[in-house]
């Protein structure tokens, strides 16, 4: 794929809403299932291409009580949502490395309502993200791999990642800014890495943004210029921490008349608006900037804004180590 500008018509793009998986690591996957159902007919009708609900989350891991039902996507509570998703919409979920029973928690695609599986891996655990994949593929999904935390991985380590991706049978690989660190130029030059070994091994390639620098959309639009086209996004930023690239943000820039903005506006207006409201919190603040700055994980900085601490300079030094 080549180079695009800002008014490229692109129908190769697909638009990914991550709002429920990413979104579930601020309220421990509690969404009523009213929200998710408008969810559901808000990417239909908003003629988004994928919809994540969540996790594969292995129950023997992670204790059922303590998550709400999106941390496990199981398939009977899928199907409460989607019937048989008698839709375009395609259905995925995502599997941690290590952390799902692939055996257990993926069944077959013909018994299930799900159209794609992305295996969520560090740099030093793809051999096992591999595996994964071929599992789920056998099985009849649609399969990627996401390297994490991508902005901490060596050229010679990225490299291999890379062609031992290209040569199994993930349908594409996503890039993840995990800790909102990266700036528009880093993203240009790793999408162009990713891209010449999907273009090397037909592979499609995806871009997973955060937005502790305010950049998620900005690093975004620069990966769709670059010719990526798989775009992750979540509903007024709904996400870990400093949140994601904004769905509305993305279907107001993309040129295919297919994205319709005004169901999005509506769902925020309706249900994103009542969620702020009863206390769940998420977004761009001071202490996510910081991690961004220093290229940390946000933990430090999640746990800043549930104890409501607004110093921010020893915030910074304790970050850096300094205090």
């Amino acid at each position: 794929m080549g180079k695009r500008t800002l008014l490229s018509f692109s129908p190769q793009i697909k638009v990914v809403d991550a709002t429920l998986r990413d979104g579930g690591l601020v309220n421990s996957f509690y969404f009523e299932d009213e929200f998710v159902k408008k969810l559901y007919q808000t990417n239909i009708q908003a003629g988004v291409d994928y919809m994540e609900f969540g996790y594969k989350a292995s129950s023997a891991i992670f204790d059922k009580s303590k998550f709400g039902k999106w941390k496990f996507c199981e398939e009977k509570d899928l199907r409460e949502i989607v019937g048989n998703n008698d839709s375009d919409l395609k259905i995925a979920v995502m599997a941690d490395v290590g952390r799902t029973d692939i055996d257990k928690d993926i069944i077959p695609k013909n018994e299930s309502v799900i159209d794609m599986v992305r295996v969520a891996s560090y740099i030093n655990t793809i051999p096992s993200a591999i595996e994964m994949v071929e599992n789920c593929a056998k099985k009849g999904y649609e399969t990627t791999v996401n390297i994490m935390a991508i902005s901490h991985a060596n050229e010679s380590d990225l490299h291999e990642a890379l062609e031992l991706i290209g040569n199994s049978s993930a349908n594409g690989v996503y890039l993840v800014d995990s800790y909102g660190s990266l700036y528009p130029e880093q993203i240009r030059k790793l999408a162009d890495r990713y891209l010449d070994m999907g273009a090397k091994y037909n592979k499609f390639v995806g871009i997973h943004a955060h937005n502790n620098q305010q950049l998620a959309f900005a690093n975004t639009i620069e990966c769709v210029v670059s010719g990526v086209n798989y775009l992750d996004a979540t509903v007024s930023s709904l996400g870990r921490g400093a949140g994601n690239c904004p769905l509305e943000l993305l279907i107001g820039f993309l040129k295919n008349p297919k994205y319709k903005l005004h169901p999005i506006l509506k769902f925020i207006e309706e249900e994103i608006l009542k969620l702020k409201k009863s206390g769940v919190v998420w977004g761009y603040d001071i202490p996510y900037l910081i991690t961004g700055v220093l290229d940390r994980h946000p933990s430090g900085a999640i746990d800043c804004i549930k104890n409501n601490r607004t110093d921010y300079a020893n915030i910074y030094l304790e970050l850096m180590g300094l205090e």
